[in-house]
């Protein structure tokens, strides 16, 4: 992995993705950029996670396709009942539907495949609350 700089020193960001392998690689990426990171491998993993210690997360970045709740539905979820959380969704292939309720839930677009210089910039600006 390239040499990066530390982005994310002190944020502590939930990832969220049924796929343990992907959710493991997106970890690794953070935490080499310098984020803290905590995993769930499903949505609901990701509300109970959030129940117990939404004031230690700055973050949730989560895979739009998972079985039961999808990435779309934790967004709206987590804008009810945390509306200050800053969300990103990932995913390589989002029709221009999901598009389109992804940008009315005000939640970031990062698409695969990425670069973790991409990556920890999406992340950044997610946090900051410069949703696009």
């Amino acid at each position: 992995m390239p040499e990066v700089t530390q982005a994310g020193t002190g944020k502590r960001v939930l990832v969220v993705d049924d796929h343990e392998t992907t959710r493991q690689t997106i970890a690794r990426m953070l935490e080499a950029g310098g984020f803290s990171v905590v995993q769930a491998s499903s949505a609901n993993e990701a509300l109970d996670r959030l129940a117990r210690e939404s004031q230690g997360i700055d973050m949730v970045l989560s895979d739009v396709t998972m079985p039961g709740m999808s990435g779309i539905d934790l967004s709206y979820q987590i804008r009810e009942l945390y509306p200050s959380m800053p969300v990103a969704i990932v995913s390589g292939d989002v029709s221009e539907l999901e598009r389109s309720i992804i940008g009315r839930a005000d939640v970031r677009f990062i698409k695969k495949p990425f670069h973790a210089e991409s990556l920890y910039s999406a992340v950044k600006e997610a946090i900051r609350g410069q949703a696009s």
